[in-house]
């Protein structure tokens, strides 16, 4: 059972990621950030390379790789909105 719950866990990690993937594309399709958070995203950023960090210390590979998993596709959304944000402000319409 236990290891069973360890690879539910595993897969919750890499399905947190994967529910950043929306928000990517459609920030990269409208190429603009409106509505997109950003104080969110970055603080999203902040707990997962929190939890990187606790999985190192407890030795958890599967939290490691699912936390970086998902700081890099919510860090490609931070990375979109802060874009968006400065082109937007750089080039009024």
């Amino acid at each position: 059972m236990k290891n069973f719950i360890a690879i539910l866990f595993g897969f919750g990690l890499f399905g947190n990621a994967a529910l950043f993937v929306p928000q990517a594309i459609a920030l990269y399709r409208k190429k603009n950030a409106e509505g997109s958070s950003l104080i969110t995203f970055a603080g999203f950023n902040v707990l997962q390379i929190i939890a990187i960090i606790h999985g190192i210390y407890r030795n958890d590979l599967a939290l490691i790789l699912g936390m970086i998993a998902s700081l890099i596709t919510c860090g490609a959304v931070t990375t979109l909105t802060l874009y968006y944000r400065h082109n937007s402000k750089s080039h009024p319409a």
